[in-house]
């Protein structure tokens, strides 16, 4: 199974649902019309920047940017007709995931966006052991270099990564999801006790 998979998965749950409460394939969305029906956009991270960003990919990614562009100016720009999927994120922002075989700059990493709403995180986990350690090696040596205390390699976790089988995991919000659904801008309204409640 890899991060193809799984987007096929969020497709076929986010329909069932939406069939099931009875929307007509379309969801409303904070005064959006979200239509849902299939192919549902596979949108890589560097064309999003090119469409969206005010700095390319690689501008932001040296300049430490990165998380701003996505967060102000790319993420609220998505899934705001049709759900989308950002995918095949820069190598060095998917440190658990597997990275592609036609092109080893970027992971087998998406999100799904659905009304400028991150619904889903997922990928392709990466099950090559050395190539995990090299990775965590390196970001050893960046915090050292930062002159920050790094923590130890987690040699079980290595160990085991070994005998892990090819496979794809994601974290889909199902807060998020009665968010779209329920026309909620504000997830306290619906789960059960919100943070500062606790």
């Amino acid at each position: 199974q890899t991060y193809v998979d799984l987007m096929a998965c969020c497709e076929d749950l986010i329909r069932h649902i939406a069939d099931g409460l009875g929307t007509g394939g379309r969801l409303s969305y904070q005064g959006l019309s979200v239509d849902l029906s299939l192919p549902w956009e596979r949108l890589t991270v560097n064309e999003a920047f090119r469409r969206f960003a005010s700095v390319p990919m690689e501008q932001a990614l040296a300049r430490g940017r990165f998380d701003e562009a996505m967060g102000l100016e790319i993420e609220p720009c998505l899934g705001k007709r049709r759900p989308v999927f950002l995918v095949d994120y820069p190598a060095e922002k998917a440190s658990l995931a597997r990275l592609k075989p036609s092109d080893p700059t970027v992971a087998e990493r998406f999100e799904l966006y659905i009304g400028g709403l991150e619904v889903c995180n997922g990928f392709s986990e990466l099950n090559d052991a050395a190539e995990q350690r090299r990775r965590f090696a390196a970001e050893r040596e960046r915090l050292l270099a930062a002159g920050r205390t790094p923590y130890p390699l987690p040699e079980k976790f290595l160990e085991a990564l070994a005998r892990l089988p090819a496979c794809a995991g994601n974290a889909l919000g199902v807060d998020r999801l009665a968010m779209l659904f329920c026309d909620s801008a504000v997830i306290d309204d619906v789960v059960a006790f919100a943070p500062e409640d606790l």
